[in-house]
Formats: structure tokens, sequence, C-alpha cells
């Protein structure tokens, strides 16, 4: 998929720095470079350098770039007007310092040339709250700049790797964002190309690090993004391709799993970067990596059974069926309690196992209580990266969207709106990138364009817009509508462009009625549900309900559900 210069921008602004240095805001941390007009004497050597920040006093700051220079040079050969765009490089950048210029600098000498894969854009969501918008105004700039021909988890610093964990748990994200299956099609060619011959799927793909891998929710990238794609476009073909890949890393799980079942001892990342602290009473939020491990087994079988049987691959769907049912009971010995607690009473151990059906039926609703428990207690999210894709998701699932959604508006560390309040314009590797009073974290590993994080951004299209994909009619030709309220927000609103045309939920509450609006695009049908509905108290377009959606209607003590073809619908409704 080419990667191409999509947008320019120009700089916000033009400052000297404390310590006396020429520097331009961009107001976006980006990919790519900027063009430069100049004039000066013949052999002058113009040196333009790119950071993500400044540091607390104001100064250009590099370290959290570790051995990349980010620097371009150029000698000009006196013409009365120079310019220069670098080749065969980019960056990432928001602040941009030019040095060696014999004449004032303006602003206007500065352009900034934003790349990325040439991705058609197909989602938008926005709601009443300004800074939840910047939020997703993050999320797509993180996705922009990071890809790049492959989904890299960085752009700035001597890194740039396509990591496959931060690309399987954005992977949904992505795919409300924009047209991504071009760029996953090529990319999973990529991992099944770098698959080792034993089924390990490496870190990194392209595998520049040399066969290094097998890490639970990393490798797992080789069956979720497959299904994420398929669920998006509804196209067997991405399940029939990759179907040899999907398989060899499962029978790889197996390998190392042996007859119980129990994926334990080998190296993982686990929940990656999850909250820290240092109170003496609280180590942090350390989720034991075997329960991870052996969750994604589990959880990545059982998707390997249902894409075999959607490709007529009966005998392998059986196969797996059963030994992802082997491994849930597994699980449940070695991880569970009697009452529900997992031996890792962390958000991300309770997330997977509910979000992964890891649970005996008559304890779902203890281990969903514990979770509750554990973000009331602590006020806030300690989930890193196999944890926070499933948190908000999991509390909704379970009846806890109050804490979803304080969750979501949260502004202190750590939380997705605390970047925001420190002006970020993209998603930060670390919750603490840059701390209140202006420092920041390690150098070693601090990028502040990292969309991993990012992930929070399904929740919003599913849960707060409520616009979700069914699985039995992927492709969105049946749609499931469901707006969730809460949060303090009085509008919410996402579109997305499908492959049959505009999808669009968006609602908004006046007092106590309810406003929801829907498209629903040629060919397709959709499922509304409207919580907190009455359907005698319910109309549509203006007008009372029609004999055909009465048809479908159900009526529970939470609400309504209707059955709607293609077209525009706008539901009202008071809410009891």
């Amino acid at each position: 998929m080419v990667v191409k210069a999509i947008q320019e921008i120009k700089p916000l602004k033009m400052v000297t720095t404390p310590s006396g240095e020429t520097v331009f805001d961009m107001g976006q941390n980006m990919v790519g470079w900027v063009r430069l007009k100049v004039q000066g004497k013949k052999g002058d050597q113009i040196t333009i350098k790119y950071a993500e920040v400044l540091d607390k006093a104001g100064n250009f700051y590099t370290d959290n770039l570790r051995s990349a220079k980010c620097t371009d040079h150029f000698i000009l050969n006196g013409s009365a007007e120079e310019v220069f765009e670098p080749h065969f490089t980019f960056h990432g950048f928001r602040f941009v310092k030019i040095e060696g210029n014999s004449t004032p600098a303006s602003i206007d000498q500065v352009t900034g040339i934003v790349i990325h894969s040439d991705m058609t854009p197909t989602g938008s969501f926005t709601c009443s709250d300004p800074m939840i918008n910047q939020l997703q105004h993050n999320i797509q700039w993180g996705q922009k700049g990071n890809f790049v021909d492959v989904p890299t988890d960085c752009p700035q610093r001597d890194e740039r790797l396509g990591w496959t964990g931060d690309a399987e748990v954005f992977s949904m994200t992505a795919a409300f964002n924009f047209n991504v299956a071009p760029f996953y099609t090529k990319w999973l060619g990529d991992v099944a190309a770098d698959q080792l011959p034993n089924g390990l799927v490496p870190h990194v793909i392209p595998d520049v690090l040399n066969g290094g891998g097998g890490s639970t929710a990393w490798a797992d990238v080789s069956i979720i993004v497959p299904w994420t794609t398929y669920l998006t476009y509804g196209d067997k073909r991405i399940l029939e391709v990759q179907y040899p890949s999907m398989k060899a890393w499962v029978e790889y799980m197996k390998s190392r799993a042996g007859e119980d079942n129990l994926w334990t001892g080998d190296y993982h990342f686990g929940d990656w970067l999850a909250f820290a602290t240092t109170n003496s009473d609280y180590p942090g939020a350390t989720t034991e990596k075997d329960l991870i491990a052996t969750a994604y087994y589990s959880y990545s079988s059982g998707l390997l059974a249902k894409i075999a049987g959607i490709i007529g691959k009966t005998d392998d769907a059986k196969t797996y069926t059963q030994l992802s049912k082997n491994i849930k009971i597994a699980f449940q010995h070695e991880f569970v309690t009697p009452a529900g607690r997992l031996v890792s009473n962390t958000q991300t151990a309770y997330s997977l196992a509910l979000a992964f059906d890891l649970l005996p039926e008559d304890l779902i609703p203890k281990a969903a209580d514990y979770l509750a428990a554990d973000v009331k207690k602590m006020g806030h999210l300690t989930t890193g990266f196999v944890g926070t894709p499933l948190l908000c998701k999991t509390l909704s699932a379970h009846g806890y969207d109050s804490l979803a959604f304080m969750l979501l508006n949260r502004k202190d560390y750590p939380s997705w709106l605390y970047p925001v309040t420190q002006g970020a314009t993209t998603i930060w590797e670390r919750w603490d990138g840059q701390k209140p009073d202006g420092s920041f974290q390690d150098v070693g590993m601090n990028s502040f364009n990292h969309y991993a994080y990012g992930a929070i951004g399904e929740w919003l299209y599913r849960y707060v817009a409520g616009m979700d994909i069914d699985p039995e009619a992927p492709g969105y030709k049946h749609i499931l509508l469901a707006p969730h309220f809460g949060g303090g927000l009085n509008t919410a609103n996402a579109e997305f462009t499908s492959l049959y045309g505009k999808v669009k939920s968006a609602w908004k509450i006046e007092g106590n009625e309810v406003i929801y609006e829907v498209t629903v695009p040629a060919n397709t049908t959709a499922t509304v549900t409207l919580p907190s509905a009455k359907a005698d108290q319910l109309t549509v377009n203006a007008q009372v309900l029609t004999a055909s959606m009465k048809e479908g209607l159900k009526q529970t003590d939470k609400g309504v559900s209707v059955n709607v073809g293609s077209g525009n619908y706008q539901f009202r409704y008071k809410m009891k």
C-alpha cells in the first residue's frame, strides 16, 4: 500500500526559547517532514532538527529520541530563494528548530508535510465534551503517524518497528477510523512470511529482531487482526489466505502448553506498562503472565474454531472448539477460586477472564463485581497494553456503564484525558509521559506518539455512540445500534462509511427526552436498541411505530429493541 504525502499544515507560531533557539510549533504531533524556504549565501548550512515536546523551561527536548538524530542538513547554493524537502526519511515531531539561517526567520518559511499510508478515512466520533473530542483527534492522528506501510509502535525515536502487540490491541479502533483492509491485507502477508516454521510469530513484523517472538497477546495478532478485518469488511478471503498462519500459531501455543493446557513458564511481555506506584502498600497492577498466556491461548483457539467453520474446515472447527473448552477448564482450575476471584486480583485479569468467556456461568457476576470493586477502590484504571482495550468494554457489558464513563472522564493521571490536559495531540506511550510538574518519564522509553492506549476509541464507537457489528452478518450487512448514555454527555455522534454506504448513530438528550438518529444504508438491516424506552411512548420519524416495526419489537425492563431496514430514522422518547 503506497505511502504518500497526505496533508500540509502551517505552524501555529514561531518562538524564541529561553536558550535563544528559533523553534516553530506545528500545533500537531505529526509524521513526515518540513518544506523549508530559505535565502542565504552559497555554502551556508541550514540545520533542521525535530522534537515532539518542549521541556518544562520551554526549551527544545530530544532526550526521548534516544540515538535518533532527527536532523536534516541543507547547504545553500546562494540563489534568491531555495526550497528544501528531505528524501528517504521521515520524522515524528511537533516542534522544528532551524539553525544556520543568516536571514531573519519567518513563520511562513516552514510547511509541515504529513505522510502515512494512503488510507481513506471512514469513521468519525464526536460528543458534547470537547476533551473527549480531542482524545478522538489524538487517536486518529496516532494512527496516521504510525500506519506508515507497517503499523509501527512509534515514529520518532530509534525504533519505528512493526510491534505486533500494538497492532493487535488497536485493530478494531483502526478499522473504525480508516479503511484498513488493504493495509492489513498487505501486512498480514508479511506476518505469515516472517512466521517461523514451528508457528512462532515474531515480536515485530518485518522481523528485524531475527526470530525473537512468541509473546502472548503480541503474536495473537496473527488471528485477531484477520478476524477484525473480516468483521469489518465481510470478506472471507482474508481468513482463507491467513488460515495456515493462524493455525500454525495455535499449534505453536499447543506445543508450549502441553497436555495440561496451561501455557506457563515462557517469556511474555505481559500487561505492558500497567499502572505502577511507589506507594509501599501497593506495588502496582501486576497480572501474572501465565494467566494472560493461557487466556489468550483459549481465546485464539476459539476464534480459530469460528474461522474454520466460516471457511468450511469443519473438522478443524470441531477440534479447536474442543481445545478452547479444555483450556477454559484448565484456566478455571488454575487461576479461579470457587468464589470467582482470580489469582491476579487486577483489572486486567478480570477483564480478560470476562471478555474471553473463561469463567463458569455462575461465577461471571461475582467476577464482574470484583472488577467493579477494584475500579471503585482505585478510582482509576490500572491496566497496561493488554487490559486497557478490554476494560471499559467489559464494564459496560456487565452493567457498569457508570464506572466506564468515570474512567473515560477522569482527568488526573492515570487516565486517557490526562495527556489531553497536558496539551497532547496524539496518544502517549505511557500514562505519565509528561508529569504535572512538566518533567518527563524515563528517556529510555517515552514516546509521545504511540497509539496502543488509543484502543479506547473502539468503546467510543461501539458503546457510547452505539454502532456495532453483528458477527453473524459481518461487514455491516446487519448493524447493531445501541447507544449508551452517561458520563454527563448530552450528545454523541458516530458515522462510518461501510461497503454499503454511510452508517450513522447519533443521540442527544434534551431534558428527559432522547432523540436518536440513525442511518441504515441500502441492502442492509439493523437492530435498534433504545435504553430506558417504552414502546407506547416511542415515535419514529414523528409517527407512532408501524405495524412492521411492532412485529419484531421487544420490550424489556431495560428498554425497547426494533428491527429496521435501510433508511433514515429519528427515534424520540422520554426516559423512564
